[in-house]
């Protein structure tokens, strides 16, 4: 026995055999003595050597002479005869330990005369050793010569020992069984790994064919294995010996050096050595390659890629890896870091050559003409950027070979295969990010960066990729992977932990309480309704102890497992991860359909407990695709682990892939307004008079800085370009767009069990058409991606199918199909997508939208039509607000510049839809005149509030909140007037042809709300003038044209274009009611009270040709003449011919005669008496009853129940 203390390391020299060594023969083995003599030398350096001599100089060193050599190293580092008598601190007894054999042992024991050996010989003797330890960290070493029961451990000198209880079974000892692989202390519980009785087997090992010697491996690992140990040995010596393999260049394959060293690892070192030896290994590559600079052939990450990958050729050491080392840490491995100094990257050498954009539109966009000049500096940048993209593939080709290994299926020869193992890690890894996500009441622990998960999505999906086909090679049923998706039975047997990320239908517990029946009917699943109700108690325990909105999270320790970064946390599983680990699913699969259904019991594991049958199945067992619906087509997808691999990708996209993308257009951002800055000081050069010199040089200063900041950016540039937005990045966002859209339509197809589908489906497809169509632009265009214009039309058909589908129950989800939708309609090829969609389907989306506005969120909703009627409105075709001048076309802040592309198709559905059902129309514009009244009315109240805190002497700041509200509730009437005129030019009749029921009440109401905009609007020096006059930032949108010309729309419909006996009814309503004042009309025309001939807006800050703003100083009135570009000459003859009709209608009904005050309604003193109430007798006008009637049936005077309404009329009066 020896012992080691924690301060110095002793080590014997003597030497310790087997009795059954001598016996046994010695296999042999061919080596390279020259390739042997200097790694044993790298080694095993001699120590004392200031620096390493040469290889010509140093004696050749073999196996036989390392015995030799060993000793005198060791001999070197042993105590002097001075030093060996030293007492250590926290030690008791001799410094050389060997065995008592005085006193303290029990049983017949034999003992060596060196007292290092002892065999025992009765039922379960004991024996102590000589020394005391009290105080420090100490351990020692036994070398077990035979089998049996045996313990070792540590005791106190009050222990005592019998033929019955020894170390460990006693409270004052503590000892280890290795055969039984236990610990003691009176009690025994499971420890540690199996022991194995030494027998070392000898190897034959070939290096390069050349000669031989014969030789004996296993007395070398006796000291060479615990340095393997080591990082520090492992990082400087073992690495660097690896990589020099290497340096040769070659494929990995033609290195096989690497593959026979861990094959000896795995043969001659204990489990635990090779393991700590590989785990150190691994983390040093991965610092190396995460910390190396960047230089311009990634040299140093293509050297650390190529050893990894070798090292994970390796068969078992690759599965130990991915089991207990790889993960989270693999994504560092997949990420090509962004360099954030140019000159460091050698970028410059690389692309000598800049370019960016020098020519601009007057709205800010580049314009496609360019010199010569700038065509040859653009094609040598492109020519640059190439070169860098070719580079930087063989990475990325390194990377994708490193992820086909751990996701071989194949390599079953050392238990499970890599990919099972890869893909129970992988899951768990998208837990801990998408949990974390989650917390907000608390701090949550950092995530993997989402530049990484960038990297690592797009080298998953073409592996991914490559092994969907070769399945299909090898399988031509298969589906190819152009048309790979999740089939939909993933989503709800309970086979794929979906954590606690929320479900279409909502909770998870829920889904399967409510649709239980449809699941046994579509999907032959059977639930435990005991397991339902256990569940459901469950989460309301849940919710009282932590809240709804906050999820527990937490670091959780794995035994033997390499400890977590601090980027990773892994939390706790959540209620509808709890409930898939604990229901139990009865599954039945018809094979037969004359028989009765075969019921199976399934148990749902945990991830980290699957094996490969619980994923792939096997005879009787569809493994993950378990509980296949009818509408399924039943043919084989692809391998089934690729199934929820390819689910995990997609789940990887909406944790943080997509917002990273967004991130990294900042750049290409920059480069354009460094560009735009540029070209302007280039021009006040060219401008600047010769007279002011300090000027010329300041400007020529901003030149510089300019130019040399987009050398920089476009160099930077060019790297982002061709590892995040190229080509092969963009397909690979488009493949995903493609499997969530056939993923989402076969779950649609499953009806009610669609609920189950997760959220993130629609999200990513949603998201993805999003970047490509935002972030790849314009160095690749989606017009070039194969098959583009199907994928648009199939994705316009499930965003007008499911923004309102009922199954959908999620509120931020329904928002964002609204949004999505919204943003279709905007653009042209978008549009004519939803246009091409089954017309079942188009007038299902239309009806949708033209449902009350009531108890929902509207104004998406409004928007949308809007955007299908931009363009064909009253002096609506602008790109943006007239009055906005020179602005930046990026500022979100103000409209876009997308131009209007209306839909007559889409116009033509809803013209159809609202003459037919007449119940919805009136409901549908109730609805849109009531948000008017609402959206209107807070515009005006914190213009209100606005105008009062400008006119307080002391200084006041309004707060930008409520200026943004402000804005949103005038573009919101601005909207809500856009669709009443879309509405009543497309549909009048709903509001002149009083066959119709509400249609007077609807003409009534919509005569007051446009009334009481105009007298608001263009009252003289209003409220809303003085608002508009102060240009608050946030308030850019507010103006008199924008809402005026959409009220003057209107009005032009139903006076002038109407047929008579409209016109003449919508004049009598306008007319009649009390707010109209005749000079608010006169207004549109600059015609006011005091300045008949005003034609002009208020002063702007810039002039342009044909703009309003080219005006005298002087402020004037608002004259629709001053919009010559915005407003045809046509149209300004409709308003001038509908002033003129106003006035006589308003002169001749000035002079009849006026209506007594007996005559007049006693609810709105506006109207005569039209209508009396039964059984009650009194009356009121026809708009007040009808309008009281929509909310209530009480008589306004004596709250008696009305039963019905009749006409009345007031019989004339003899003179």
């Amino acid at each position: 026995m020896s012992s080691k203390g924690g301060g110095s390391t002793a080590l014997t020299r003597r030497n310790y055999r087997l009795a059954s060594d001598t016996d046994k023969p010695k296999v042999t083995g061919l080596v390279n003595e020259k390739l042997l003599s200097d790694y044993l030398h790298h080694v095993f350096p001699a120590s004392h050597l200031p620096r390493p001599p040469l290889a010509s100089l140093r004696k050749p060193l073999g196996f036989q002479d390392l015995g030799a050599h060993l000793e005198r190293l060791l001999t070197e580092g042993e105590p002097t005869e001075d030093t060996r008598d030293q007492p250590v601190d926290g030690c008791l007894g001799p410094l050389t330990v060997v065995l008592d054999h005085t006193s303290g042992f029990e049983g017949l024991l034999f003992v060596d005369d060196d007292l290092l050996g002892v065999i025992g010989h009765s039922n379960f003797s004991s024996i102590r050793a000589t020394t005391c330890v009290y105080r420090g960290k100490w351990a020692y070493e036994v070398l077990i010569s035979s089998q049996g029961l045996m313990q070792i451990g540590w005791c106190t000198l009050n222990c005592r020992f019998n033929q019955e209880e020894g170390v460990g079974d006693t409270p004052d000892s503590y000892a280890y069984d290795g055969n039984r692989v236990r610990k003691w202390n009176v009690t025994t519980t499971n420890y540690g790994k199996e022991e194995k009785v030494l027998e070392k087997d000898s190897a034959c090992w070939s290096l390069h064919g050349e000669p031989t010697t014969l030789v004996t491996l296993a007395h070398i690992f006796n000291y060479f294995a615990p340095l393997m140990c080591k990082v520090y040995l492992v990082e400087d010596v073992l690495m660097n010996f690896l990589l020099g393999i290497l340096e040769g260049g070659g494929s990995v394959d033609e290195h096989p050096l690497i593959q026979q060293l861990l094959d000896l690892f795995w043969l001659l070192m204990e489990d635990y050595e090779v393991n700590e030896c590989l785990k150190q290994l691994m983390m040093s590559l991965l610092r190396a390659y995460r910390f190396s600079p960047i230089i311009p052939d990634l040299g140093f990450q293509i050297h650390y890629l190529r050893l990894t990958t070798a090292i994970l050729r390796h068969e078992k050491s690759r599965k130990y890896l991915l089991s207990n080392v790889l993960y989270p840490f693999i994504v560092v491995f997949f990420y090509i870091k962004t360099p954030l100094r140019v000159k460091e990257a050698g970028l410059e050498e690389l692309i000598p050559t800049t370019w960016w954009p020098t020519r601009f539109d007057k709205e800010g966009k580049e314009s496609k003409d360019e010199s010569a000049e700038e065509r040859l500096r653009r094609r040598a940048y492109e020519r640059g950027c190439q070169r860098l993209k070719k580079r930087i593939e063989v990475v990325e080709e390194l990377q994708v070979q490193i992820l086909k290994l751990m996701l071989n299926n194949k390599d079953k020869g050392t238990g499970e295969a890599s990919r099972y193992i890869f893909l129970n890690k992988f899951r768990k890894f998208l837990q801990e990010n998408a949990s974390n996500r989650g917390v907000r009441d608390v701090t949550p622990q950092p995530l993997c960066p989402p530049e990484y998960m960038v990297c690592f999505l797009h080298r998953l999906i073409t592996a991914v990729r490559s092994y969907w086909d070769e399945g299909k090679m090898r399988n031509p049923g298969c589906v190819s992977s152009d048309e790979a998706y999740v089939p939909p039975q993933l989503f709800y047997n309970g086979k794929v932990d979906y954590f606690d990320l929320q479900r279409l239908g909502g909770l998870l517990s829920h889904l399967k309480k409510t649709l239980k029946d449809d699941l046994a009917s579509k999907a032959n699943i059977l639930m435990d309704p005991a397991e339902i109700q256990a569940t459901s108690m469950d989460d309301l325990d849940e919710e009282e102890e932590s809240g709804s909105a906050q999820r527990p999270f937490g670091a959780v320790a794995m035994g033997g497992a390499l400890a977590r970064p601090s980027w990773l946390s892994s939390p706790t599983l959540g209620r509808a991860n709890r409930f898939l680990s604990t229901a139990a699913v009865s599954l039945m699969t018809p094979r037969r359909p004359l028989a009765p259904p075969e019921k199976v019991k399934v148990r749902t594991l945990a991830v980290e407990q699957r094996t490969e049958e619980d994923i792939e199945g096997s005879h009787g067992n569809d493994g993950l695709l378990l509980g296949r619906p009818l509408e399924e087509p039943d043919h084989p997808i692809t391998e089934k682990s690729l199934l929820e691999i390819l689910d995990g990708i997609v789940m990887m996209y909406n944790l943080s892939v997509h917002q990273q993308l967004g991130k990294m257009v900042v750049v290409s951002d920059d480069v354009h307004e460094y560009a735009v800055a540029l070209k302007d000081t280039e021009e006040k050069i060219a401008r600047c008079p010769a007279r002011r010199p300090d000027i010329l040089e300041e400007l020529q200063k901003s030149q510089k800085v300019f130019a040399e900041k987009l050398n920089h950016l476009s160099r930077r540039l060019a790297w982002i370009n061709a590892t995040i937005y190229c080509k092969d990045k963009m397909l690979d966002v488009y493949w995903l767009l493609r499997v969530c859209i056939l993923t989402i339509q076969h779950a649609d197809n499953t009806g009610t069990l669609f609920a189950f589908a997760p959220e993130f489906y629609l999200n990513v497809a949603m998201n993805s058409y999003s970047s490509l169509k935002n972030y790849f632009s314009p160095s690749n265009c989606m017009d070039q991606l194969p098959g583009y214009e199907d994928t648009l039309t199939q994705l316009a058909a499930i965003l007008a199918k499911h923004f309102a589908d009922p199954r959908i129950v999620g509120t931020d989800i329904k928002d964002s199909l609204m949004q999505a939708l919204a943003s279709y309609v905007c653009y042209p090829q978008s549009l004519r997508a939803v246009e091409r969609i089954p017309e079942e389907q188009r007038v299902s989306m239309m009806r949708n939208l033209l449902a009350p506005y009531e108890q929902r969120p509207w104004a998406q909703t409004n928007w949308i039509l809007v955007r299908l009627w931009r363009g064909c409105g009253f002096g609506y075709r602008y790109t943006r607000l007239p009055h906005l001048l020179k602005t930046k076309p990026e500022d979100t802040n103000l409209p876009s510049l997308q131009k209007p592309c209306p839909s007559l198709l889409l116009q033509r559905h809803m013209a159809e839809l609202l003459s037919l059902d007449k119940d919805m129309a009136a409901s549908f514009l109730n609805s849109v005149l009531n948000q008017l009244n609402w959206a209107f009315s807070e515009f005006i109240g914190m213009i209100q509030e606005i105008q009062q805190a400008a006119e307080r002497p002391e200084r006041n700041f309004v707060d930008t909140r409520q200026l943004k509200v402000c804005a949103t509730c005038f573009d919101l009437s601005v909207s809500l007037l856009r669709v009443l005129e879309m509405t009543v030019t497309l549909v009048p009749q709903i509001f002149l042809d009083w066959t119709r029921p509400s249609a007077e009440l609807l003409l009534r109401r919509l005569a007051q709300l446009l009334n009481q905009v105009l007298n608001r609007v263009t009252a003289e020096r209003n409220l809303f003038d003085r608002v508009v006059n102060l240009r608050l930032p946030g308030l850019e949108s507010v103006d008199h044209y924008p809402i005026l010309v959409a009220v003057t729309g209107i009005l032009v419909r139903i006076l002038v274009d109407c047929e008579r006996q409209g016109v003449s009814r919508a004049a009598s309503v306008l007319l009649s009611d009390p707010c109209f004042q005749l000079h608010s009309i006169q207004h549109l025309l600059g015609e006011g009270e005091t300045s008949p001939a005003a034609a002009v807006l208020p002063q702007t800050p810039a002039v342009h040709p044909g703009d309003p703003a080219a005006a005298p100083a002087e402020r004037k009135h608002f004259s629709l003449h001053a919009y010559t570009d915005y407003i045809h000459e046509e149209e300004e003859q409709k308003v001038e011919q509908m002033l003129a009709f106003l006035t006589i209608e308003s002169k001749q009904a000035a002079a009849s005669t006026p209506t007594s005050e007996e005559d007049l309604c006693p609810i709105c003193y506006a109207h005569s008496i039209s209508a009396v109430f039964k059984p009650c007798s009194h009356k009121s006008c026809k708009a007040c009853i009808n309008q009281h009637l929509m909310n209530n049936k009480d008589c306004f005077f004596c709250k008696a129940t009305i039963t019905g309404v009749e006409d009345y009329s007031k019989k004339p009066t003899a003179s």
